[in-house]
């Protein structure tokens, strides 16, 4: 196969800044089929149609979006001409998304992977690395680009995990969550698990490939979702202490006092993700990452946006705080992000943001 392009992030890579340095705003979107949340074990792709007017939104604020796509979306032929009108126009970012139980090689571990939903990391290491493959070269034949970022499928990130994406190639990971257990949540019966984030730092790191909570010299950037923890009084904490141990009771008090705040709108947060952008602008922190999946810009492709009405009230959302973000922040894409934080570590710029040739 012929040079592959680069990521298309050279709007958001940060080299014609001639000012003091604003932070990044990064805006990751989980590309996936519609409803992955419902366990059809039929997926649709409907809600590639309706990117366009996100895109159309993060380039009146001029913020680069990454969008992290899965094997069924790049497979699409709604979304191929998406993204291929993207990386065109130079207006983001094309990386991997992947979720192991529609990526093949398929081999089920389950009499129902569509319910079940296996981690990735559920499967031996032969066939995560074969179906890390597959979600690449569909990339690199698709686009003719050589992706460079990723996040992993249910948040579920581990060390295997971290080296097979090095070997592949990729520099920026975001599929660290601070503050967040996802010990709750089930893959394949007798699979090894989800992960527990809750001591994993917030900041970004070169990761330790051997200990993936630990900054080490590999290429590969963790860049932490923006998650801080929320705070209550003390009869609030101890009533919410209590019922965590009370089941559906548990989880009403997970509704009524979360225990953090994301930079993910839900429908109920405008202010909160606005407050906490302005607070990382006023602490000095070098970034903040929103996310969204694109299932959810489309009426009733998601549990949580089922209704024209809930789909214009988050565009609402999304546009306050772009509003403010615009001000405030670089917009950058992952791998944009990646190039500017590689270079204040004093990395060669060879490793900084290019991607590798493929073959």
């Amino acid at each position: 196969m012929s040079d592959p392009r680069p990521p298309a992030s050279a709007a958001g890579t940060g080299r014609s800044d001639t000012g003091p340095r604003r932070p990044a705003f990064i805006i990751t979107i989980d590309v996936e089929e519609d409803d992955a949340w419902s366990g059809s074990a039929t997926g649709t792709t409907r809600n590639a149609a309706f990117l366009p007017r996100f895109q159309a939104l993060c380039d009146r604020y001029g913020l680069p979006p990454t969008y992290l796509v899965d094997w069924t979306m790049a497979t699409s032929p709604a979304f191929q001409e998406f993204g291929r009108a993207v990386l065109e126009r130079d207006r983001g970012e094309l990386g991997m998304h992947l979720h192991a139980w529609t990526t093949p090689p398929i081999l089920p571990l389950t009499g129902a992977d569509h319910r079940y939903k296996p981690f990735l990391t559920d499967y031996p290491e032969h066939v995560m690395a074969a179906k890390v493959t597959t979600a690449t070269r569909v990339l690199q034949d698709t686009f003719q680009i050589a992706p460079v970022s990723h996040r992993a499928g249910r948040w579920t990130l581990d060390e295997t995990y971290a080296r097979i994406l090095i070997e592949h190639g990729y520099l920026a990971d975001c599929s660290v969550t601070p503050h967040i257990s996802w010990r709750g949540t089930s893959g394949a019966p007798g699979g090894r698990g989800p992960r527990d984030y809750t001591a994993f730092p917030e900041k970004p790191y070169f990761v330790d490939p051997g200990a993936l909570h630990r900054a080490g010299g590999s290429p590969l950037l963790e860049v932490p979702m923006t998650i801080v923890p929320r705070r209550y009084g003390a009869l609030v904490e101890r009533t919410r202490a209590l019922l965590s141990r009370s089941g559906p009771a548990g989880r009403v008090a997970g509704r009524l006092w979360p225990s953090t705040t994301w930079m993910r709108p839900n429908g109920r947060n405008r202010r909160e993700m606005i407050e906490l952008a302005r607070r990382a602008v006023h602490s000095g922190h070098d970034h903040v990452e929103f996310m969204l999946h694109s299932s959810e810009l489309m009426p009733g492709g998601s549990p949580y946006f089922r209704t024209f009405r809930s789909v214009e009230a988050l565009y609402d959302d999304i546009e306050s705080l772009f509003a403010f973000a615009a001000g405030a922040f670089e917009g950058l894409t992952l791998a944009g992000y990646r190039a500017r934080f590689a270079a204040n570590a004093g990395r060669p710029p060879e490793s900084a943001a290019g991607p590798r040739r493929t073959t």
